[in-house]
């Protein structure tokens, strides 16, 4: 009982966040937040990859399989493009996060290039290129996936197809797939944050002997330390919550034990997998919690919103 209201507690939490992030998608594209329009576009399209893992990995896959199991979603094509939804999805969130982190690191630390990258046009053609590979990329999954069992000419559910554990193209496949999400990613994102924390202590040294041990202010460091709190919240925050997920995946790769699917939820290790799934759906809940602590404007323009209908009904009224 203890299991299931736990369970229960966890996808309220978790099954509110597309609101939050709706929300969020709105404060952004008003503009008003007082960052670039290169920032606002990765924000934005991060947002939007995390609204998207959410509806497909926490609210099509895990709510409508275990609370809907005799509806569409259990039918085997419906959890075949689910499952493809969520690698999909994944992979572009994780990899928008990459780009963010990298036009930070650009805007930071290479000055002479930020002109040329770190602009509306760049974003654009980065942000088309990591869906549009994210979706290419996990087509092949809609090939693993074979009925478990056929009622009336019904397909229903998916089972992993035999060939996946004993055909190379399928090994190689898997190997590639976990290296680029989420092994890549997160040494590329380690190691970003790292140089970026080197230049900005390097550059902070200088900046005090060009202006002195005096009390005056740095315009150029103030208007730099809003970007940077942004980034460095973002990267932790996705480093903290996909750790657990790399050190199961390279425990897994070490011990050679595989992945569990049983339902026995006492077991220590299905607790450890299934921990490092809700923390990654976690990692894509996160990001207003992020903007509305590191961002000042950013929560004045959410109040705003959230107290426009009083507003518009108190005016009504008077």
């Amino acid at each position: 009982m203890e299991d299931t209201k736990s369970r229960q507690i966890m996808e309220g939490h978790i099954t509110a966040a597309p609101e939050s992030n709706s929300l969020a998608i709105v404060v952004l594209c008003q503009r008003k937040c007082g960052l670039s329009l290169c920032i606002t576009f990765y924000l934005v399209a991060i947002t939007i990859a995390d609204f998207l893992v959410i509806m497909a990995g926490c609210v099509l896959n895990r709510i409508g399989g275990i609370y809907f199991r005799n509806s569409v979603l259990s039918t085997t094509p419906a959890c075949t493009v689910t499952s493809v939804m969520v690698y999909a999805t994944r992979d572009g969130s994780v990899w928008l996060t990459v780009a963010f982190t990298i036009d930070r690191f650009v805007a930071i630390s290479w000055q002479k290039l930020k002109i040329r990258y770190c602009t509306k046009k760049t974003a654009t053609l980065v942000i088309g290129m990591i869906c549009s590979l994210s979706c290419v990329k996990n087509v092949p999954f809609c090939l693993v996936s074979q009925p478990l069992y056929i009622v009336d000419g019904v397909p229903w559910f998916c089972d992993i197809n035999p060939i996946y554990y004993t055909s190379s193209f399928w090994k190689v496949y898997d190997k590639l797939d976990q290296i680029l999400t989420p092994l890549l990613p997160f040494l590329l994102i380690l190691l970003l944050n790292t140089l970026t924390v080197i230049h900005i202590l390097k550059a902070s040294r200088a900046r005090k002997r060009l202006w002195g041990e005096g009390d005056r202010a740095d315009p150029e460091m103030t208007n730099r330390r809003r970007s940077i709190v942004l980034l460095f919240a973002i990267s932790i925050s996705f480093l903290l919550l996909w750790a657990t997920y790399v050190g199961r995946y390279l425990y897994v790769q070490l011990v050679g034990e595989g992945y569990f699917n049983g339902l026995d939820s006492s077991k220590p290790d299905i607790i450890l997998q299934e921990t490092t799934n809700m923390l990654q759906i976690l990692s894509s809940c996160n990001n207003v919690f992020i903007y509305v602590v590191s961002q000042t404007k950013f929560r004045e323009e959410m109040k705003k919103l959230l107290m426009c209908p009083f507003t518009t009904i108190t005016n009504f009224t008077w």
